[in-house]
């Protein structure tokens, strides 16, 4: 029988960083966007703060929990942010496919929050 092993300390370490990484950068976001940069670490909330931020209306949020439209949600909104942030088409499929590149991008980058008008 083979022994299993838990994984170690630097697994954790690891993690832990990706995890604080991954919350300055949403934060950050957030901040651009003028929402307080807390509500990025509230879950549920922080989509609904998203959401606004892409210009769609907080109670899309719901939509997330139906099977296959909340992939459809997903990518509506990502869209919404990349143009809100004066970015195309191209960066909003970066961020979908690459996001761990494209949110720092976005967040220390040069763009700027400019809402489109609906």
């Amino acid at each position: 029988m083979q022994e299993q092993y838990a994984p170690g300390a630097l697994f954790w370490i690891i993690c832990l960083a990706v995890i604080v990484f991954y919350i300055a950068t949403m934060w950050k976001v957030f901040e651009k966007a003028g929402k307080p940069g807390w509500a990025s670490i509230i879950p549920i909330y922080n989509t609904i703060v998203l959401l606004q931020i892409s210009g769609k209306p907080g109670w899309w949020v719901l939509l997330y929990f139906i099977p296959v439209v909340n992939i459809v949600i997903a990518v509506i909104a990502t869209l919404g942010l990349a143009h809100n942030f004066g970015k195309g088409t191209g960066f909003a499929i970066g961020l979908m496919l690459l996001g761990f590149i494209f949110l720092p991008i976005l967040a220390w980058g040069d763009a700027q929050y400019q809402p489109q008008p609906v």
